[in-house]
Formats: C-alpha cells, structure tokens, sequence
C-alpha cells in the first residue's frame, strides 16, 4: 500500500505503522490489495482541523477525523455494501485522504479510558471505511460500518469500540 503521510504536529509519533496496520486490515477485510491501493493521511492539530471542517463541512469546529473519497463507492440502498473501486490505467486505486487531529483524539481517548494508539487505529480504520464508500448518516448503513469496525478491530485485537 502507499501510505503518503503528512505529520504537521510532532505530538503525533508512530504514526506510519499503526496507519499501515489498520489502512491494510480494512482493505484486506473488503477484498481489495493493499500494494494497488493509495491513501494519503494528513496528522495535525485541532486548529487545522478545524479550518478544514469549515471548508469542506461548513462546521468551523475541531473534529477527530475527516475522510475525502477519490470516488464515490456510497450503495444507493440503505444498509447495502458499497462498490468496491476499480483500478486506474495505472493499475492502482487512489482511495482519497484523510485527516486527523491529536487533540481530539488524545481527548477522546482519555475520556473513554482507551489507549491513544487502540483509538486512532479505530479512527484511521472508521475513516478508510468513510474512503471505500461507507458512512452512517442512515441507520442501516451505520450498523453496517459498524459491525464491520469491530469485526476489523477485534482482528487486530482492540475491543468493540461502541462496548455492546
């Protein structure tokens, strides 16, 4: 897989293999080849974060993650898997990118009791989900994603996240 990553807060440290790691597990898990896929992973702060939910969401506050698919794969029937991407003349798939703010995340870790490293792994995997079509704005389609995100999480060994 290319993992472009982009770290503007030093806060943020070993990030690329935990990144890979979970990048690679949502791939595997759809059926997809990590080495035809790209994504690229921008590490900062809330500030920044912030300035992006503005522009691309009109929500001028900080957020933990942002995801901005290549294509959308989004199935049009609630509930239902999306497509899967196909690869370009090149042969390889640009999923899209991502965004994530330590400050968020190191907040919501510490206010669930979790790991920051369990917590980003949640949030790259929930956010590479958001990349292959995947969303929860319908009820349907966030069990959907949800179920898969335990499913994922719980091979890389990290516990369900929404504690059912």
């Amino acid at each position: 897989m290319n993992l472009e990553l982009t770290v503007e807060d030093d806060r943020w440290q070993g990030l690329e293999l935990l990144c890979s790691r979970a990048v690679d597990a949502v791939l595997h898990h759809c059926g997809l080849d990590p080495d035809l896929c790209e994504v690229s992973l921008l590490a900062c702060d809330d500030t920044r974060i912030a300035e992006l939910n503005a522009e691309f969401r009109e929500k001028p506050t900080p957020t933990n993650v942002l995801s901005w698919p290549a294509e959308d794969l989004a199935a049009e029937v609630a509930g239902e898997t999306p497509e899967l991407p196909e690869p370009d003349f090149t042969g390889e798939i640009a999923l899209g990118d991502i965004a994530i703010s330590y400050d968020t995340c190191a907040q919501e870790a510490a206010e669930a009791g979790k790991s920051m490293s369990d917590h980003v792994t949640h949030l790259i995997v929930h956010g590479t989900l958001h990349l292959l079509g995947y969303d929860h704005i319908r009820d349907p389609d966030a069990t959907l994603m949800e179920g898969i995100e335990v499913k994922i999480l719980g091979k890389l060994g990290i516990n369900d996240p929404y504690n059912r």
